[in-house]
């Protein structure tokens, strides 16, 4: 089993300035999955707990000189501490981002080792950045799991080819950070928060609690997939009318989810993404998350990059 690559300029940019950041928001432990073609950070998709996030890049994206090979059809997966995994690449960077002394940038190495570690009597996994400047040289050693089984690993990517299921509606989501600032308001009321989406491109946010309800409503965002008119009867109606309505025809679903995670998701503001979409899977099984990313100067989305969330639902609400 042997993984080495040079982590791109690029690269380097989008794990320490943006993805990383927002990863250790999500949670403490991700797992790290290597394949042939792609680079991936996984949270929770072998457990049924928490909130589930996938990031997902295609290798040129990050990585230059990109070598891997394992007995399990070349893919390699392990657990990994994000935060020190974030230390490790800003710190490498600090070195790498100069110039040696013959004019020439300077690269970040990044491998899979084994070494024995102090007071140890058997040779442990490490994720090893290294880097050489003109002065200085860093050599960063990561802790890392010991690799997943070959059993594990087909669960690992059956569970990332189900979180690639789409829900049958997306709405554009508001600014990220205004939202954000909205929950961190609400979240003081109660633990759990209805969402209802509808075809008609519109989103309702709502916290309850024994003597107070407090909500927003978001109403004509863009719709990716199944669309439909809003009925002009309704457009004077509550928005707590509207919603009943609308699940009633069919068009609108509705789940209840943590506070907490919904919280966690809007994180990924840290990424830097274009544009954010949600959406409820079908049977309300969950409430999506899809982060957009153009390619720089353009409207045209970046499918090298790809970041979503899935937050498991309290309530199967209505659908």
């Amino acid at each position: 089993m042997k993984f080495k690559a040079f982590l791109t300029d690029n690269g380097v940019y989008l794990l320490e300035k943006r993805f990383l950041p927002a990863l250790d928001k999500l949670g403490k432990t991700c797992h790290v999955y290597l394949t042939r073609d792609h680079a991936a950070f996984l949270h929770n998709l072998l457990n049924g707990h928490g909130l589930h996030s996938v990031a997902q890049f295609r290798r040129e994206a990050l990585f230059d000189d990109y070598r891997i090979s394992s007995q399990n059809d070349d893919r390699i997966a392990f657990a990994v501490d994000v935060s020190l995994l974030n230390r490790a690449v800003r710190s490498a960077a600090t070195v790498c981002c100069g110039s040696s002394s013959d004019g020439s940038n300077n690269r970040l190495q990044i491998k899979l080792v084994k070494k024995l570690p102090p007071n140890c009597t058997q040779p442990m996994p490490f994720l090893t950045f290294e880097t050489r400047g003109y002065k200085s040289a860093v050599i960063h050693d990561v802790p890392i799991s010991k690799p997943l089984s070959k059993t594990q690993v087909l669960e690992l990517q059956s569970a990332l080819e189900t979180a690639q299921d789409l829900p049958q509606t997306l709405v554009q989501a508001p600014d990220l950070v205004q939202l954000q600032n909205f929950v961190d308001r609400m979240k003081y009321l109660g633990d759990s928060l209805n969402v209802f989406i509808s075809k008609y491109g519109d989103l309702h946010v709502e916290v309850s609690a024994t003597l107070i309800s407090l909500g927003a409503e978001f109403r004509k965002l863009m719709v990716i997939g199944e669309k439909a008119d809003a009925p002009a009867e309704d457009q004077n109606l509550s928005a707590q009318s509207r919603s009943s309505r609308s699940i009633l025809r069919g068009d609108g679903q509705s789940v209840q989810v943590s506070v907490k995670h919904f919280a966690k998701s809007l994180q990924c503001h840290l990424a830097k993404p274009d544009c954010a979409f949600y959406g409820i899977a079908p049977q309300g099984s969950c409430l999506t998350v899809i982060f957009q990313f153009f390619i720089p100067g353009t409207h045209q989305t970046d499918k090298s990059i790809s970041l979503h969330c899935r937050l498991p639902v309290l309530d199967p609400g209505s659908s």
